[in-house]
């Protein structure tokens, strides 16, 4: 209970109660998805089709309606979020690899190393990722391992800059050189001694990307470059209801709040991790 009261009198943490709590409960809906899934997110019924939020059929009810193929959308928003989460999640572990261990790289091996890996980041950063992320999936083709190696791979350069930035600040502290003169080799080193010391500003980076790569993921849905059917999606399930605005509002609006709400959700919680992680909060 002690710890209970201190954590809540942290400054920030009562404000964002309320949206941790929403990221939990969508990852909660993704991991349990097929248990809570009223309807089975793929069994279309044309009888059934386009049928407004809490219609009552045969078959069940139907809380937020159904789309053009008579498919229920509770049950495909639902399932959706596991493609949403899945993907911004595989796609944040990947870029965060690969970024941060060129960045740690060449902020301590310097010379040549920094050089190359740097204007790699310079020429990665000049092109627009969105752009990139469609010329690229549009090449290989769309599919979730595609989508998830894309946008892995146009993403990474964020997490190497933060990385550089700080792997130059912790080479030259003494606990870098006792480790060095105790005998640590290199590898060692920087994952036993240095990665620890860097992870606060990088936790906040991915916190923060992990928000990103959902939309980027509904992008690319959207535009039939992401998740392809039958797997639902929410941006793919958005792009199918840009048809029916009119007739069947439900299709596009319902996924589109999901999306916004899980969105929000997780910007907030990054802010609230970035204020906390920052040297200058604590002098306020």
């Amino acid at each position: 209970m002690t710890r209970l009261r201190k954590l809540m009198a942290t400054p920030g943490v009562v404000a964002i109660a309320p949206f941790a709590a929403l990221l939990v409960l969508f990852v909660l809906m993704a991991l349990l998805a097929p248990w809570i899934a009223p309807l089975d997110p793929n069994k279309q019924s044309l009888l059934a089709r386009l049928r407004p939020p809490g219609t009552v059929t045969g078959a069940g009810t139907y809380w937020l309606g159904t789309d053009e193929l008579g498919r229920d959308l509770l049950s495909r928003t639902i399932h959706g979020a596991r493609a949403s989460l899945a993907v911004a999640l595989l796609s944040v572990t990947v870029s965060g690899a690969v970024g941060i261990a060129l960045g740690v790289l060449a902020g301590y091996l310097r010379g040549w190393v920094e050089i190359v890996i740097m204007r790699a980041v310079d020429i990665m950063l000049s092109i627009p990722a969105i752009l990139l992320a469609i010329i690229t999936v549009a090449v290989l083709g769309p599919g979730f391992l595609n989508l998830v190696l894309v946008l892995g791979f146009t993403r990474w350069p964020r997490y190497t800059r933060v990385a550089y930035a700080q792997t130059l600040g912790q080479a030259t502290l003494p606990y870098i050189a006792a480790s060095r003169l105790a005998g640590a080799r290199t590898p060692r080193l920087l994952l036993r001694h240095l990665l620890p010391n860097i992870a606060a500003p990088l936790v906040v980076v991915a916190t923060l990307e992990f928000g990103l790569m959902i939309l980027f993921e509904a992008g690319l849905s959207f535009l039939g470059l992401g998740i392809q059917p039958p797997m639902p999606s929410w941006g793919s399930i958005m792009s199918v209801g840009r048809n029916y605005v009119g007739t069947a509002w439900w299709i596009a609006t319902f996924p589109g709040i999901c999306l916004f709400t899980l969105v929000l959700s997780v910007n907030i919680c990054g802010d609230h991790l970035r204020d906390r992680f920052d040297p200058r909060s604590l002098l306020r």
